[in-house]
């Protein structure tokens, strides 16, 4: 059976935090920006963490990668 390979574009997109949580970015911060309220613009700029049901799919496409 061939070795799993890491995911490139996840590994670019997420970090896995101290906790193995996964911490992830919003969407919707980059483009059509003047229609949103400074406060909706900031919220979005901080990483969120990933819900439990894509947290499972996340760590499966990082499967092939050291250290982690």
């Amino acid at each position: 059976m061939p070795k799993m390979k890491t995911h490139k574009g996840t590994k670019k997109r997420v970090k896995v935090i101290g906790s193995g949580k996964i911490s992830i970015r919003h969407s919707g911060k980059s483009h059509i920006l003047t229609k949103k309220t400074h406060k909706r613009k900031k919220r979005l700029g901080q990483d969120a963490i990933a819900p439990k049901g894509a947290e499972r799919k996340i760590k499966k496409v990082l499967a092939g990668q050291e250290g982690r």
